[in-house]
């Protein structure tokens, strides 16, 4: 009779565990999924800026059509990204395009002065650092639940309840490259 209940007990003792691992896993991707729409919301009021911050600087600077419409592609690209990695591209390409509209506009000292470009500009500032803390958050919870995918015996729970690693938010090597790269303007 002892040899049952040792039994039941261990019985008992393994599924607790396994639910207790299901449930870790079940946050974790929770968690994830939160992050990523963190990181979406603020690319979408970003989104929603540029346009703004596009017709403020055309007032000043009506012959810089090639950076407006790189700005403009930029935009559309990050608006129809889909997923993590080819969102990280398009994030590169918007950065990249922003900082060339942003030393045109260093080229026009009333255009700096001007208070709607100083307030838009700030707002992208503020969302820009938005977006980086929910990057890392992002970053962070994948990092949490791919490491709870890899770990025994977690790994087991992970692969009957198919569990799936997810992506880091990143640049490649030479998107990090064009992302560091000082922006070169000659008028």
């Amino acid at each position: 009779m002892t040899t049952f209940w040792i039994i039941i007990i261990v019985a008992v003792v393994l599924l607790i565990a396994v639910i207790a691992m299901y449930n870790a896993l079940v946050t974790l991707k929770i968690r994830v999924e939160s992050a990523w729409s963190d990181i979406t919301v603020q690319l979408k009021r970003r989104i929603d800026l540029i346009p703004n911050l596009i017709e403020t600087v055309k007032g000043y600077a009506k012959h810089e059509k090639s950076v407006f419409e790189e700005v403009t592609a930029a935009r559309s690209s990050l608006m129809s990204a889909k997923g993590v990695k080819e969102t990280a591209k398009a994030e590169n390409q918007i950065e990249g395009a922003l900082k060339s509209l942003f030393a045109v506009a260093e080229a026009y000292p009333d255009l700096k002065a001007n208070q709607n470009f100083s307030e838009l500009q700030q707002e992208l500032v503020d969302t820009e650092d938005k977006i980086q803390g929910a990057r890392r958050f992002y970053n962070s919870g994948v990092t949490e639940l791919n490491t709870k995918i890899e770990q025994f015996p977690s790994n087991v729970i992970a692969a009957m309840f198919r569990f799936q690693k997810r992506d880091f938010f990143e640049l490649s090597d030479s998107e990090q490259a064009t992302a560091e790269k000082a922006v070169d303007v000659k008028f």
